[in-house]
């Protein structure tokens, strides 16, 4: 129960951009994945923009690791990517892990000229990133 979106905001508490930790290890779901380490999810992008923040917040650097967890049947060569996709390092099948190694270099934070008017009013946590980075003259 507290792993589901439900159960979070019932067990877990919520925490402010600087209450944030510095992971050693991200895992993110994947609906399809290639051996080259590029993914698709399930079209929302919420894994690349948690990976954005925390890229933006200096809490991960290119370096570290990213994982995700498949049905051998999820497997194919590669898949097209976008500039803000985000690139595994491991695929982890019941039979096989897969080392990508990847080529292709991750965003550097938030591609803030693809954020919307509408996804800042649904994630209040972007407009506060927004906000803090106006105020230090790095945006418009």
């Amino acid at each position: 129960m507290a792993s589901s979106i439900k159960g979070a905001f019932k067990f877990g508490a919520k925490v402010g951009l600087d209450e944030l930790p510095r992971p050693d290890i991200l895992v993110v779901g994947s609906v399809a994945v290639g051996r080259d380490g590029s993914r698709i999810g399930k079209g929302e992008g919420y894994s690349e923009i948690e990976y954005a923040v925390l890229r933006e917040l200096g809490l991960v650097a290119e370096q570290v690791p990213i994982c995700t967890t498949v049905h051998p049947l999820q497997v194919v060569d590669d898949l097209p990517q976008d500039d803000y996709d985000v690139a595994v390092d491991y695929v982890v099948t019941p039979e096989e892990v897969i080392a990508t190694h990847r080529k292709r270099k991750r965003p550097e934070g938030i591609l803030w000229g693809r954020v919307s008017k509408e996804m800042l009013e649904e994630m209040p946590l972007l407009a506060e990133l927004k906000k803090r980075r106006e105020e230090r003259g790095k945006i418009s």
